[in-house]
């Protein structure tokens, strides 16, 4: 293990301290937004923006990267997060937040890349899979405590705003302090997007519908919290208890959904998720709703890698890492819509509205589900993907994850023959 840590200490270092900050900053806004008077509509569309700029930046940041090197780029991009992150305080006005937060995003992403392939180049192919697992513990780890720095101060004061610009800085630190080399960051893989809806539209449309459901819960549970009458504490707690659920139940889940009918359990998680939603306004008190949202957490945060395993399932192994970055963009997409969508929700119908939105979503994926299974036989490649815990990240995250798993199936030709063979019996099945 230490053999292991050791070229990526430094990395991780970054990662914990830039997603202390991001966190922090993401959970704050949403709060300040609310008690600068802005409507649940106004701070749904402010909070689309980060997403939107995450989306942009995929095409953005390789770019940045190429031209500036790594450690140039993460210095360009953090000075524009920490430095977005105070110019909220100086510029309180709903439209420059939303261009604050387009940049944001814009720059965070490129964050993150630098960081996820400076990881796939550090790990040996057998070592990625522990090396990301490492790196998702540090993730979900870092961003469940930056909810509890939020009792630190009130949303109305300078000192939140302060401690996540200086956690971006110093993410910073460890990084120009490598010695390691820098990596040459991979070409970005063509869009698949148009072929993924032919033949594995299950996948995409639970990509979409989990962004659509997970973009609500990010930008406005805190608000719902508010609403509910929680403290600022409290508040952070309910994010943090849903993250960790999260990062507690995505193994069993995935590891579940691998010994079984894949699309199935995408059904049975995304209902049961949909069924903890709608128990929520009716949760008695704070101890159960938190119980809900543990649960609740635990659910939704694996529909996203199950949805990527099911596409894994039914593509060849050169089209993985293309067709994993289209789902993430797709994932994006939604959680840039969702914010939106939940603000009018509860603008219009109540604090309320938000669990039986994210419910709704979550009832259309099982819906679709059901029907894929019942009148659509799925395509499944010659072996079936193995599930790995992820949230939204780069699609450098998703060639490490899944690099090393081509190499083993680009030496089996039987792989190619069984895949080609049943999108043949797929596409008679059509006809039919």
């Amino acid at each position: 293990m230490r053999s292991l840590l050791r070229p990526i200490r430094a990395l991780l270092g970054s990662v914990a301290l830039l997603l202390l900050g991001n966190g922090l900053i993401n959970t704050l806004l949403t709060l300040r937004g609310t008690s600068e008077g802005f409507s649940t509509t106004l701070v749904g569309i402010i909070m689309s923006g980060y997403f939107a700029g995450f989306i942009c930046g995929t095409w953005f940041s390789p770019r940045l990267i190429r031209r500036a090197g790594h450690i140039r780029a993460f210095a360009f991009c953090t000075a524009v997060c920490a430095s977005g992150a105070l110019l909220h305080l100086i510029f309180v006005d709903p439209w420059v937040w939303l261009i604050l937060r387009f940049f944001y995003g814009l720059a965070f992403v490129t964050l993150v890349t630098v960081i996820e392939s400076w990881l796939n180049s550090q790990a040996a192919a057998h070592e990625r899979g522990r090396v990301f697992a490492m790196y998702m513990v540090v993730n979900l780890g870092a961003i469940a405590i930056a909810q509890q720095i939020l009792r630190l101060d009130t949303p109305e004061g300078f000192l939140l705003f302060a401690l996540a610009s200086i956690m971006i800085s110093w993410a910073l630190l460890p990084i120009t302090m490598t010695r390691r080399n820098q990596p040459v960051l991979s070409d970005r893989p063509k869009s698949s997007l148009r072929a993924l809806l032919g033949f594995a539209p299950l996948a995409v449309a639970a990509s979409a519908l989990s962004g659509l459901a997970m973009g609500a819960f990010w930008a406005m549970t805190p608000i719902y919290a508010q609403q509910l009458g929680f403290d600022t504490g409290s508040i952070g707690l309910v994010m943090s208890i849903a993250i960790l659920g999260g990062a507690a139940l995505q193994i069993p889940v995935g590891r579940f959904s691998d010994k079984h009918d894949r699309p199935r359990v995408l059904t049975w998680v995304a209902l049961l998720a949909a069924g903890v939603a709608v128990l929520m306004p009716l949760a008695p008190g704070q101890l159960t709703l938190f119980a809900l949202y543990f649960v609740w957490g635990g659910l939704s945060f694996s529909l996203y890698p199950i949805a990527v395993a099911q596409l894994i399932d039914q593509l060849q192994p050169e089209e993985v890492v293309s067709g994993s970055a289209d789902m993430l963009v797709l994932q994006g997409a939604g959680s840039a819509v969702a914010p939106i969508l939940a603000g009018v929700a509860m603008h219009v119908f109540g604090t309320q509205a938000l669990p039986l939105y994210i419910a709704g979503v979550l009832t259309l994926l099982a819906i679709y589900a059901t029907y894929r299974r019942r009148h659509v036989s799925s395509m499944i490649s010659g072996e079936t993907a193995h599930f790995e815990p992820m949230v939204q990240t780069s699609q450098e995250a998703l060639a490490m994850i899944f690099n090393g798993h081509q190499r083993d199936l680009f030496d089996d030709p039987s792989f190619y023959e069984e895949h080609e063979r049943k999108r043949l019996v797929e596409a008679l099945n059509r006809q039919d």
